[in-house]
């Protein structure tokens, strides 16, 4: 009997639809075609995942649907094993002459590709130290801002993608796991994240290696750790891994993911060493009480804003204006951060498919910081939750 291995990637028949979604609004926008620089747009679009450096690359498709990529020499079989597109195009080097937006603006004249261009960034953006012309510069043609429509057809996920971040939020979960249980009394942050994340990747790797790809450029597997946020360092939100000791009465607030062809999730928790003082209490359970909140206000057909106002009317209501520092989440998925925002400023509507963080938190100086984050996917009648970690106080306590 034949088995068929399980689907753990978009198809290309998916890519394709993508793509003439794109055609669609080139066509209708009356552009020669669109030039875009952003990698995680190339991803999107042709399933190709690299590591944006100096050297300027680059997803091609005129008014007529011819898809191509530009690249340097050192990308060109790369591409051509792993883009779903017509053609490659490349050049030798950065720096080096004839410089590479003039090879560009080659390809186009040669593609049929002027007029009006729809681009994301007018040039290759001034990653690692690169500099050139701009698109308009070497085309002459007016450039039209595309990343609107971009930004908007990648903010409601497909079924597909969906199933990859379910299960980017499974193996986060066993990294999440491994984490906890090793985190004891003076150990120090990075032995303890270094040992979670290896083994969950390694289980992850057995369980589905011949089917994995991570298609990330920060995550190379499941991973799991703090990022510094330890004791009173918890109070600060993007605070950095420094190989703290973990000490008895410790606030920890921790971080995992797992990239899955691209797509990453989110799970956070806010966990104590020893037994909880009562301030640390009580900023715990007003923090799950800021998160549950969140969760409830989440409905489709309402705007991202309408969430960020209960949850603001949480802190007005228990005096907690002093501990707030950041939104209440924001979407996720080929990027860790992506729009819309639960942010007073944003009001675009949402949508079923949406899929966001879920992470209002408190910050007390002295004491810590407390945060739980969850991966949500919107769906008709409110959300499901993708992560599924305890978030109670008895099951985040560790033994001091």
């Amino acid at each position: 009997m034949t088995v068929t291995p399980p689907q753990l990637k978009i198809t290309d028949s998916e890519f394709r639809a993508r793509c003439d979604l794109l055609l669609a609004f080139i066509q209708k926008s009356d552009l020669g075609g669109v030039v875009l620089f952003d990698r995680d747009y190339l991803l999107y679009y042709t399933g190709f995942a690299f590591i944006p450096t100096e050297r300027p690359m680059a997803f091609v498709m005129s008014k007529s649907g011819e898809r191509a990529l530009f690249v340097p020499r050192l990308e060109v079989e790369h591409a051509q094993a792993n883009a779903l597109i017509d053609r490659v195009d490349h050049y030798l080097e950065y720096p080096a002459t004839p410089h590479p937006m003039e090879k560009l603006a080659a390809m186009l004249a040669d593609m049929g590709i002027s007029g009006k261009i729809g681009a994301d960034h007018d040039g290759y953006p001034w990653i690692f130290g690169y500099r050139g012309a701009s698109l308009s510069q070497v085309t002459g043609a007016e450039i039209v801002p595309v990343a609107t429509f971009i930004e908007d057809q990648m903010m409601v996920k497909s079924p597909a993608e969906i199933a990859l971040l379910r299960e980017s939020c499974h193996w986060a979960n066993l990294a999440h796991t491994l984490l906890q249980r090793y985190t004891v009394v003076g150990a120090t942050e990075t032995e303890v994240s270094q040992r979670a994340s290896d083994e969950a990747n390694r289980a992850m790797l057995d369980s589905i290696g011949p089917i994995y790809r991570a298609q990330n450029a920060f995550f190379s597997g499941a991973s799991a750790g703090y990022r510094g946020q330890i004791g009173r360092n918890a109070a600060i939100p993007h605070a950095l891994a420094n190989n703290m000791v973990f000490q008895p009465g410790d606030v920890l607030v921790t971080g995992a993911t797992a990239p899955v062809w691209g797509y990453v999730s989110e799970l956070e928790r806010t966990m104590i060493i020893g037994k909880p003082s009562d301030e640390q209490r009580r900023f715990f359970d007003h923090m799950v009480a800021l998160q549950d909140t969140a969760f409830a206000a989440i409905q489709p057909g309402q705007p991202c804003a309408s969430v960020d106002h209960a949850v603001r009317a949480y802190y007005e209501q228990h005096n907690l204006w002093d501990y707030w520092k950041h939104h209440v989440g924001h979407c996720i998925g080929l990027r860790y951060h992506e729009g819309p925002f639960l942010d007073l400023g944003d009001n675009t509507i949402i949508q079923p498919g949406m899929v966001f963080t879920v992470e209002p938190g408190l910050y007390v100086p002295g004491l810590g910081g407390f945060r739980h984050s969850d991966t949500v996917v919107v769906t008709d009648t409110g959300i499901e939750l993708l992560t599924y970690y305890p978030r109670d106080l008895e099951s985040l306590t560790l033994p001091a």
